[in-house]
């Protein structure tokens, strides 16, 4: 199965700070590190003489979850984001625009300007969706009002969830989402072609869930699948999520104001900001998307945060909690279009 410290030392260097000469490849390495559905890594980046294209890399979409790939533009977003403040820490800052030709691409391109190193930047190498019980702590006026202004981008609207009564009924809908995409042959099938049980299976495909991050033990190949069969039940996930948003200090939930691709990766933008800051102020967080990729609850989620009408687009728990095994991704030349 593989060796957990072979693996430590790998996620160490993927993650290891670029050089003050660092190439482009660095930077892509560091855009690599952003979250994406399935942990999928559905993106390839082309270099230029004062630009990177992140475009979508829709051999490795997930179409039952995400049909419309609203999941792959965030995740775009969120690795334009680690692009864009890793870059300004080497002392070439950039612009961000969105091209919608083709499948569309996110551009980033080079400005002259001096060196500007941040909190966020160095979350990168530190930030993961830990989907792990949290501490039950609250967090405090000023630390949540730091985390409403990261996550400012134009075009995307935050509502923070910390009342019981809404938190409640956030969870009551991740609930039922996970119920419905339990029954869902398909569903269940997807989720598990991206599942990775052991640390050398993991390594050899460099993407995927771990399922050791999750806290879960280290299986077999083989036992793998079987075992998610016997013990992930809808009931048992759902007392699982239950459990983990009781233990959560808020939700957070961006919406957009139009639901296109443009905006897509502005709530990636967002939603990635947000969660530097997050692990920045010791906190962790974790996706629980299920009432935004069940069609049928984004009115009822719009509504819970007042803005009826909408489309919401990503849903995140945070609070204090453990620091779980960083997930695999794959190497740099894997991603970069030749």
């Amino acid at each position: 199965m593989g060796s957990r410290s072979d693996y430590d030392d790998a996620m160490s260097a993927m993650r290891a700070l670029p050089a003050a000469n660092a190439d482009a490849r660095d930077l892509i390495r560091y855009a690599t590190l952003a979250p994406n559905g399935h942990n999928a890594q559905p993106w390839r980046f082309r270099l230029g003489e004062r630009r990177i294209s992140i475009l979508p890399d829709l051999s490795r979409r997930t179409p039952v979850v995400d049909p419309d790939d609203h999941h792959v533009f965030v995740s775009l977003g969120c690795a334009v984001e680690n692009l864009a403040l890793t870059s300004a820490v080497l002392g070439r800052p950039g612009v961000v625009t969105f091209e919608a030709q083709g499948n569309g691409a996110v551009l980033f391109d080079f400005e002259a300007g001096p060196a500007s190193r941040s909190a966020l930047f160095d979350a990168i190498p530190l930030r993961q969706s830990t989907r792990a019980d949290y501490d039950g702590r609250s967090v405090s006026a000023s630390d949540l009002t730091l985390l409403a202004n990261a996550a400012a981008v134009t075009g995307v609207d935050l509502v923070l969830l910390t009342d019981r009564a809404r938190t409640d009924a956030l969870r009551d809908l991740v609930v039922t989402g996970n119920t419905t995409q339990m029954a869902d042959v398909a569903f269940v099938r997807e989720l598990k072609s991206w599942l990775r049980f052991n640390p050398a299976q993991a390594l050899r495909t460099g993407d995927g869930l771990y399922s050791v991050a999750s806290g879960n033990p280290a299986l077999p190949d083989w036992l793998g699948p079987l075992a998610f069969d016997w013990l992930s039940s809808a009931r048992s996930l759902n007392e699982t999520y239950a459990r983990q948003i009781r233990s959560s200090a808020g939700i957070a939930v961006f919406t957009a104001e139009r639901a296109d691709p443009a905006h897509w990766v502005a709530v990636g933008q967002a939603c990635q900001r947000f969660a530097l800051q997050a692990t920045a102020l010791g906190l962790k967080h974790a996706f629980i998307n299920q009432p935004v990729e069940v069609p049928s609850l984004r009115p009822e989620l719009a509504s819970l945060i007042g803005l009826p009408g909408r489309r919401p687009d990503i849903v995140m728990r945070f609070g204090y909690g453990p620091t779980l095994p960083y997930a695999p991704r794959r190497p740099v030349a894997a991603v970069i279009e030749t």
